[in-house]
């Protein structure tokens, strides 16, 4: 049985690993600017409870670029971003998220995993503790990397709209 969960606060902007009731780790992340919300093409990060539907990037050295879930052999650097302004960087790893309550963030219109809903690394100069993402979790880079050595595939993830511990 998988122990360790994954708890995300919207309000805060972090992110924790816990193992039971003990929290092991604590990162700043970065959600939607939109805010939170379900449907598709919303932009919004949804809310509720998930679980690691697939981990991608294994092995990737920090700052792979990523399209459409593959690795596309570049490694990001500031020049590379100033050739593609408009790009949206998944970079070092992803944790693909699959929604567990139907109607709320799993089928239809309202579905995590068809919405590309991901925890992933972003471009260290982005900030952090502030919503900017277009509905992923980002992380830094190297965060995501230990993150990633962390969890299991079916690892619980809860995005919460408010502080750690509150209902999804």
């Amino acid at each position: 049985m998988n122990r360790r969960r994954i708890e995300i606060s919207i309000r805060a902007q972090q992110l924790r690993v816990m193992d039971r009731d003990r929290e092991l780790h604590r990162y700043p992340v970065s959600t939607a600017r939109n805010g939170t919300g379900q449907e598709m093409g919303s932009e919004c990060t949804p809310l509720g409870r998930h679980h690691v539907r697939l981990k991608i990037g294994a092995g990737c050295p920090l700052n792979s670029v990523f399209v459409a879930r593959r690795p596309s052999g570049e490694i990001w650097t500031p020049q590379l971003a100033n050739a593609f302004p408009d790009r949206d960087w998944i970079l070092t790893r992803i944790l693909w998220l699959s929604g567990d309550e139907p109607g709320r963030n799993r089928g239809g219109d309202r579905d995590s995993l068809r919405r590309f809903i991901y925890i992933h690394g972003t471009p260290d100069p982005e900030p952090m503790g502030e919503p900017r993402s277009h509905g992923c979790v980002r992380m830094r880079n190297a965060d995501i990397a230990v993150l990633f050595d962390q969890v299991e595939r079916g690892t619980r993830v809860d995005i919460l709209v408010g502080d750690f511990g509150t209902p999804c």
